[in-house]
């Protein structure tokens, strides 16, 4: 199986699969108020953050999707989600997304940590050739912070994703090509 349990880490942070035996521990940062505001996912309740892991998982069955538990290991804490996503095998496409980490650690570094183990290994391991990101066009920080690593903005769908509180956001298109990133990383 091509997404089978990979363990992704560094000095940092620490990516384990998502499953139904370790969701439980985000159930004190699922709960934070508008955490996800941007997002069209229910995680808030147990029963929602239950059904969101499920959801992930079936993805993952079909091989679309790799979810992960977000673990920082500079203050031994689970720290939120994060998955390959919408994977394309054929194009070697995938995004990174389906993000969310508890407000204590926005600012941290944490998100820039887990996104270069992710890049690194979706590039190198996994083969591919383009990383997507898709990201509501009001969410300013999570812009900056794909743009940060190189990523380019492609574009912005219009009204295309109803969110919880039935809002329709713009979202903006960001992509990194397999070259570009090896000038950033390399």
């Amino acid at each position: 199986m091509k997404t089978e349990a990979i363990i992704l880490e560094n000095d940092f942070v620490k990516l384990v699969p998502l499953s139904l035996e370790n969701f439980q521990y985000l159930y004190s940062i699922a709960k934070q108020p508008k955490l996800v505001q941007y997002s069209p996912s229910a995680i808030e309740t147990p029963a929602a953050l239950e059904n969101y892991v499920k959801i992930a998982l079936q993805h993952q069955d079909a091989e679309t999707s790799i979810p992960f538990i977000v673990y920082d290991k500079r203050i031994s804490s689970y720290a939120g989600s994060t998955r390959f996503m919408n994977i394309n095998w054929k194009n070697k496409t995938l995004e990174i997304g389906a993000t969310w980490i508890g407000r204590e650690f926005h600012g941290t570094g944490l998100n820039t940590q887990m996104k270069a183990l992710m890049l690194q290994y979706a590039f190198t391991t996994l083969h591919m050739e383009k990383i997507e990101f898709r990201i509501d066009e009001r969410n300013i920080a999570s812009r900056k912070a794909v743009e940060k690593l190189g990523c380019v903005l492609e574009g912005v769908l219009r009204n295309n994703v109803y969110l919880l509180d039935g809002f329709k956001r713009n979202t903006c298109c960001y992509g990194l090509l397999k070259e570009e990133w090896l000038m950033v990383d390399g």
